[in-house]
């Protein structure tokens, strides 16, 4: 790529308060992305239960992180970020210490509310591109924060495994507490700007009622979140039980690299070219290209290849999200908005894991990827079609006014 394809990257990171910004939510999304493979290798290996069981303490927090985002989201709005980053990063802390002193019934008890005030590092991120970056140059803002979200992903759980297995449970669980503590004590202290000086809403202003803002257009965009989820965390099911059943075990953690890196060169692709396709279509495309992946599971060389293409429209989707939600939700209510992005993304990783294991355990993992495709597709059209058949895709007066303003 020569000069000109990486403009739109060098404008977004030109705008002051980007840099820092993007550099703070890159490490505070990290300890995220450690929770999930150390809580089961906890369970599993030093509470001596089962993989159902951890999987019932993930399924707890990710139902809790579901549940408390758009209320999360809410109180940002209505009190600024400073008071619910101490609350969450408060929280966070807490657990993460308290974890491995806790026994196993106590901590599937504590999972749910401290996924409710978990740090909501994702939503924060997207709001405050929202309010520093101008509307035209979004695009890429929010490919870049999706690239970012994928090198977090190659890093953090490879760091929560090795803590895990070199030192000792009470550390590597402490040490994702501490992650968690100061990355929240830095958002704190650098408190960026949620809303621009032309989103400021007056004193004594009434906050936009839901029915407002919340389009049919809208619902359907957070559907193919959803959607797109549920296809990407069926697709990393369907991969390990592939490579599992045909012994290449081993190779798992070079396939999702390579993974991660064809998502990051669709989301640069996407974010960098003058125009790019709409959510809807990178959704289809997302899913009709992973559906076909089982008929070439071996060698895992050959599955991984076939996993590069749709891998490709993994970060396009993802960013095109956000970019709709942006530009649907009012500036007043963006922090909810985000915020039910974020709980329908946890309800697509939480229903596709067990839904594409079933279909895995019930045939083969061949059928896996038809599965994860099959039903990311199914969540995305029920939206699509309830937004045609109602008629509703039109931008509220609302969120139109205001954009009209800008």
């Amino acid at each position: 790529m020569g000069h000109v394809p990486f403009q739109p990257y060098r404008r977004v990171l030109a705008v002051p308060g980007v840099r820092p910004s993007i550099t703070l939510m890159f490490f505070a999304r990290l300890p995220l992305t450690m929770t999930g493979v150390t809580l089961t290798l906890y369970v599993v290996s030093d509470l001596g239960h089962g993989y159902g069981a951890a999987g019932v303490v993930g399924a707890a927090s990710t139902l809790g992180t579901a549940l408390g985002a758009p209320l999360v989201g809410r109180c940002i709005d209505r009190y600024g970020l400073r008071p619910v980053v101490a609350a969450c990063g408060t929280t966070s802390t807490a657990f993460w210490f308290a974890a491995p002193h806790l026994s196993y019934p106590v901590l599937v008890v504590c999972a749910l509310p401290a996924g409710v005030l978990s740090m909501p590092a994702g939503s924060l991120a997207r709001q405050i591109l929202a309010a520093l970056v101008p509307a035209g140059q979004r695009r890429a803002a929010y490919s870049l924060d999706t690239i970012l979200v994928e090198a977090s992903f190659m890093i953090g759980p490879a760091g929560g495994i090795a803590a895990i297995t070199s030192l000792s449970a009470t550390v590597a669980l402490s040490g994702i507490g501490v992650l968690f503590g100061l990355t929240a004590l830095l958002t704190y202290l650098l408190n960026p700007s949620i809303r621009n000086e032309d989103e400021l809403a007056p004193a004594g202003s009434v906050r936009p009622p839901l029915r407002s803002w919340l389009s049919g257009r809208l619902a359907a965009t957070l559907l193919v979140a959803a959607g797109a989820l549920f296809c990407l965390v069926g697709t990393e099911v369907a991969t390990l039980a592939a490579l599992r059943s045909h012994g290449d075990v081993g190779w798992t953690g070079l396939v999702i690299v390579v993974m991660c890196a064809a998502s990051m060169l669709g989301g640069i692709v996407h974010g960098a070219v003058r125009r790019s396709l709409p959510q809807g279509v990178l959704m289809v495309l997302l899913v009709v290209l992973v559906i076909p992946v089982g008929l070439a599971d071996q060698p895992w060389w050959l599955l991984m290849l076939a996993l590069i293409p749709t891998n490709l429209l993994c970060a396009p989707t993802l960013a095109a999200t956000t970019e709709t939600v942006s530009s649907l939700a009012p500036p007043a209510v963006r922090g909810e908005a985000m915020g039910l992005q974020d709980a329908s993304t946890r309800l697509g990783l939480a229903a596709g894991s067990p839904v594409v294991g079933f279909a895995i355990d019930q045939t083969n993992p061949s059928w896996g990827f038809a599965a994860a495709g099959l039903g990311g597709l199914l969540l995305a059209a029920i939206g699509l079609l309830w937004t045609a058949r109602r008629g509703t895709t039109k931008v509220p007066a609302l969120a139109a006014a205001l954009r009209a303003r800008r």
